[in-house]
């Protein structure tokens, strides 16, 4: 099936033999659906609903653990295109209409003024046209102002990254997401000498713009808020590709007969991810950003999430230097046991036949990971995974963020559970990384490989199937202490298409 050509292509990829002979036999077997207990809710204790109280003594706790040497650093994924932004201006562009016909395409017309990247636009349109977007909408030459916007000749946002399109006006200026992000550092992850961490991963076509970007705003930013940047940037890895088959589940070959390879998806960051050092990481995606006039709301549940999750850590310290020691007592077992049910939501039926020796063996395991708390918002039905009580391949039964692809759909409890959920996956996390001893975690030690998932695409006219590693959120942390918290809805604003940046959440 693999040529010696294959082989040696392989080698240049950094991608051993054994991972693509177990990846071309996932196409054969595809992925096992998780067996579900129930769809965690504030009702089921599979969410915390923080009380006024609960809220200061954990906003409490991060400012504290902020005064200390601990290094926190805010982890952005920035490589995805914004072509899917623009699909239905794409689709304008290339349609026979001259005129706006839909509903979509005329809001983005009446309403052009009111984009951060309108005097981009027009200063493009000018140039390309010689007219301003105003004349060239009153002469019914609207798709000149849509190629100004999305060709290359123009603002070319239709190839550009979310992360480097102007998002937000201020008066005379613009932020784009990457802005927001450093602005969003300096307001809940700034340490204790004023340092800023903040890390992107982009694509290798893009890197130079994000590197020149931050470079230029980064210094405005410092001195704005008396911090001190410092700002990384990775690629995803090429050993990190997956190879893609055809219909026959055979390698999907090129035209110069090299088997076709695909990123991983988000999965595959849990490898940037692990070559980071730092204490605690936050983790949210590029395009869920606001103006400053609505981040109060962004800013406290960042901090109230890193709150519970540094005081979780300590407790956890606590208990596993005790463990170690061996100097416990039954009634100390008792309470480990008690907090891990109750606060890290990890389940086990067994445990009641168990001695000791043994519980004191399996909490030093269940203790001993990653720990992340993930904020969780009201479901109003976006699409997206959601917080569940799941089985563990040990018996045991944690939390986890699981996309509908892992649920069996023809198990009507399983599917009940899915639709009735309360709540969604806003991708809003903060992660502790290192044990209790300060040594980082192997972060690729605890992904569940039996998440991954397939895909049907097409290459050159003809089909194939892709993998996807198991999700950055869902399977690739599958084996860390999870905890879930509300949040509020107005933390959550995604750009999904260039017409939610008119809602009112995301104008200056």
């Amino acid at each position: 099936m693999l040529t010696n050509e294959d082989k040696l292509f392989l080698q240049s990829k950094g991608i051993s033999e054994e991972k693509v002979e177990a990846q071309l036999q996932s196409f054969k077997t595809g992925f096992p659906f998780l067996k579900l207990y129930a769809a965690a809710s504030v009702d089921n204790k599979g969410i915390l609903a923080p009380t006024d109280e609960d809220k200061k003594c954990f906003l409490s706790q991060w400012e504290k653990y902020l005064e200390g040497k601990g290094k926190v650093l805010k982890f952005v994924p920035a490589s995805g295109a914004a072509s899917r932004m623009f699909k239905n201006v794409f689709e304008f562009l290339d349609g026979e209409s001259d005129k706006p016909d839909n509903d979509f395409m005329k809001k983005f017309f009446d309403e052009v003024h009111n984009y951060a990247f309108f005097a981009d636009l027009n200063a493009a349109c000018k140039e390309c046209y010689g007219k301003d977007i105003d004349s060239l909408v009153a002469d019914g030459e609207y798709k000149k102002v849509v190629a100004a916007l999305l060709k290359e000749a123009g603002l070319n946002y239709g190839k550009l990254p979310k992360g480097l399109l102007k998002f937000h006006k201020y008066g005379d200026t613009s932020r784009t997401p990457l802005e927001e992000h450093l602005v969003e550092g300096a307001l809940y992850a700034k340490g204790k000498e004023g340092k800023v961490n903040v890390h992107f991963t982009v694509s290798p076509e893009h890197r130079q713009f994000f590197q020149a970007l931050a470079i230029e705003k980064s210094k405005d930013y410092a001195q704005q808020f008396g911090v001190e940047y410092n700002i990384g940037f990775s690629e995803q890895k090429a050993s990190t590709d997956t190879i893609a088959v055809d219909m026959n589940n055979e390698p999907f070959r090129l035209d110069d007969g090299k088997p076709l390879f695909r990123p991983g998806g988000h999965g595959a960051l849990i490898e940037n991810l692990n070559d980071l050092d730092a204490d605690i990481i936050f983790i949210k995606n590029i395009d869920n950003v606001v103006p400053d006039k609505l981040k109060d709301d962004t800013v406290e549940y960042k901090k109230l999430i890193a709150g519970v999750l540094v005081s979780l850590q300590q407790k956890v310290f606590d208990y596993l230097k005790l463990l170690d020691s061996g100097q416990y007592t039954h009634a100390q077992i008792q309470e480990m046991i008690l907090f891990l049910q109750h606060d890290l939501s990890c389940r086990n039926p067994e445990l009641k036949n168990l001695e000791d020796s043994e519980l004191a063996i399996y909490l030093k395991k269940k203790f001993n990971r990653p720990i992340r708390v993930c904020g969780m918002v009201k479901n109003v039905g976006e699409p997206g995974g959601g917080p569940f009580l799941a089985y563990n391949p040990d018996g045991t039964i944690s939390l986890q963020i699981l996309e509908s692809s892992q649920i069996d759909k023809n198990n009507a409890e399983y599917l009940n559970m899915f639709n009735n959920g309360t709540h969604f996956n806003p991708v809003d996390l903060v992660c502790a990384v290192k044990n209790y001893k300060g040594e980082k975690f192997d972060l690729t030690q605890f992904v569940d490989k039996n998440t991954g998932f397939i895909s049907y695409k097409s290459k050159n006219g003809k089909e194939l199937k892709a993998l996807e590693l198991p999700g950055l959120w869902n399977g690739a942390m599958s084996d860390w202490n999870t905890v879930f918290v509300e949040v509020p809805l107005t933390t959550f604003n995604p750009v999904k298409t260039v017409n939610d940046l008119l809602r009112p959440q995301h104008q200056g």
